[in-house]
């Protein structure tokens, strides 16, 4: 199929199905200026830290339990880069498309909030907000903007708890750490209500938490989208595969999905 074939089956789709589920990853994102952290662009992609970790040990609560001072360094990378960014067309455009359609679901892996700001509903971090903290000891709860009012300026690190002394940190998922119950159980409990669309962005798909279900899905007989400009571990079976970013990608099938809905 040529690229408008694509996007009008795309937007077919979209129009009839009364469910959907958006699995995003970092490539929606990236139409913001965040970098990937694999694949095309990736911030990381081959690299070692400064300290000789490999970003995923950096970021483990192994080297968190050890070495908070590394893991929050480049926590705070992360989140300096997210800070300055905004919602682009492809978060938008989750939200319009939850207006026509309510029963839209979004299971992000990101952490830096854009889903938030789009305002898109029926939202599951299921990696964490970035700028949602808490002291490890006292539980109390911390707003990022908040704690660091100097974004630009990197503050002595872990940061501790006025109240109690303890270490703050972010309410993400640290690789080595289980995800959270609340949210995987929201998660399964969308997937078992069977959407009759699944559209995945900007993911590698690398989890099991996304390959399983969407193999699962795809058995099921529900329909499945990608958006990404690179091959993904669920590339080979998907129905409609969109090699395109993001953004650009959503504007064309809403283009069409509006233009559908004057015709």
């Amino acid at each position: 199929m040529n690229t408008d074939t694509i996007i009008k089956t795309a937007a077919d789709l979209i129009s009839k199905a009364k469910s959907i589920l958006f699995i995003t990853g970092a490539g929606i994102s990236a139409d913001s200026g965040l970098p990937t952290y694999r694949g095309l662009g990736g911030l990381y992609d081959g690299k070692l830290t400064d300290e000789g970790y490999s970003i995923e040990e950096a970021l483990s609560s192994d080297v968190m339990s050890i070495r908070p001072d590394i893991t929050w360094k480049y926590l705070w990378q992360i989140g300096s880069h997210c800070i300055k960014a905004e919602p682009n067309s492809a978060h938008l455009i989750i939200s319009k498309i939850q207006e026509i359609k309510p029963d839209t679901w979004v299971l992000t892996q990101n952490i830096d909030s854009l889903h938030k700001k789009a305002g898109n509903k029926n939202l599951i971090e299921i990696h964490g907000d970035a700028f949602e903290l808490s002291c490890t000891k006292c539980r109390s709860a911390f707003d990022a903007l908040v704690l660091f009012p100097e974004s630009g300026k990197m503050p002595q690190l872990p940061p501790k708890c006025a109240k109690c002394g303890g270490m703050i940190r972010p309410n993400v998922v640290l690789f080595g750490e289980m995800l959270p119950e609340k949210a995987i159980k929201l998660y399964y409990r969308v997937l078992e209500s069977r959407p009759e669309l699944i559209i995945s962005i900007g993911t590698s798909g690398m989890f099991p938490y996304i390959t399983g279900p969407i193999q699962e899905a795809r058995k099921a007989g529900q329909r499945i989208i990608e958006i990404n400009p690179c091959f993904s571990s669920i590339t080979d079976i998907v129905d409609i595969y969109i090699p395109m970013p993001a953004a650009k990608a959503m504007k064309a099938v809403w283009e069409e999905l509006t233009l559908n809905t004057k015709s």
